[in-house]
């Protein structure tokens, strides 16, 4: 698979990654077939595998995701594992937590299940309503300052909160969801392609809802029939031409499903096509 430098910096990675998110959260699949599912991501040649702390059923489960990957991941592959932090899953809701010190404790204790001494990017989950941004970012940048972060990352953030993190210090990736559906992230893809950030997609395919309806889709339909892929392939393809800071990380828990993702990775699809595609982003697009 085609590699692709993160943002700035030097590290390289797969052109598409995959979200450990199901593999660990409500509904996950028995370990045996998550380790199947990474085994398929890595003989499919992906080195850029996504997680968090809280990617689990419950407070009492913080880690499941990370140690997945671990375990899965073979030591002298050599991948990218990054993880998040700010945010809890208190009783299995999901809720904020972006204090300073619960963002030390999270990405400590992600090291440890990680059994590195640094990681190589890490993410602050989700702003916190409650704690002012400079505030929860300056705690990644002291981290960083400490040795324990190499690279810093956003998720689910807004272009101008791009640009206040980027005055305090640099900013490898931002992670937000973007779909075929949902292009609401387009402004924070065009300030990371003017500042040369990678823009982490997650949740490329919707989620389950969407999914089904990406299959409904008429030039979907069209273009899959044409191409001789997945309605999905086709999907990721179109994303993944808007442009080269662009990075899907489809989740998945089933072998075959992280396959037809991966394949998405060596589809060119036509000028005229991909303006077909465009133009029906334009209309066909919801705000979910």
């Amino acid at each position: 698979m085609q590699m692709k430098p993160l943002g700035s910096t030097s590290l390289l990675v797969s052109a598409l990654g995959f979200g450990g998110a199901p593999l660990s959260v409500q509904g996950r699949p028995e370990r045996s077939q998550a380790e199947a599912a990474i085994r398929a991501a890595l003989e499919s040649g992906i080195t850029f595998f996504d997680t968090a702390n809280t990617y689990s059923l419950d407070e009492h489960d913080l880690g499941h995701n990370e140690r997945l990957f671990l375990d899965a991941i073979p030591a002298d592959r050599n991948c990218i594992i990054a993880t998040k932090g700010g945010l809890a899953r208190p009783g299995g809701d999901w809720t904020y937590s972006g204090r300073p010190q619960a963002l030390r404790e999270a990405c400590e204790r992600s090291l440890t299940v990680l059994q590195r001494e640094v990681h190589p990017l890490y993410y602050l989950h989700a702003p916190d309503p409650k704690v002012p941004f400079e505030e929860s970012f300056g705690e990644l940048t002291r981290l960083q300052a400490e040795g324990k972060i190499e690279h810093l990352g956003l998720s689910n953030v807004s272009a101008a909160q791009c640009g206040i993190a980027l005055q305090m210090a640099g900013v490898a990736a931002v992670q937000n969801r973007f779909h075929f559906f949902d292009r609401r992230s387009m402004d924070v893809l065009d300030y990371c392609a003017a500042h040369h950030i990678s823009f982490i997609a997650y949740s490329p395919n919707g989620g389950p809802g969407q999914a089904a309806r990406l299959k409904e889709q008429p030039l979907l339909q069209e273009l899959s029939r044409q191409y001789e892929a997945s309605v999905h392939q086709i999907a990721l393809a179109w994303m993944m031409a808007l442009s080269p800071q662009l990075i899907p990380i489809p989740g998945a828990t089933r072998p075959e499903s992280v396959r037809d993702s991966a394949a998405a990775a060596q589809l060119t699809l036509a000028a005229d096509d991909l303006a077909k595609l465009n133009a029906c982003v334009a209309t066909d697009a919801i705000q979910s």
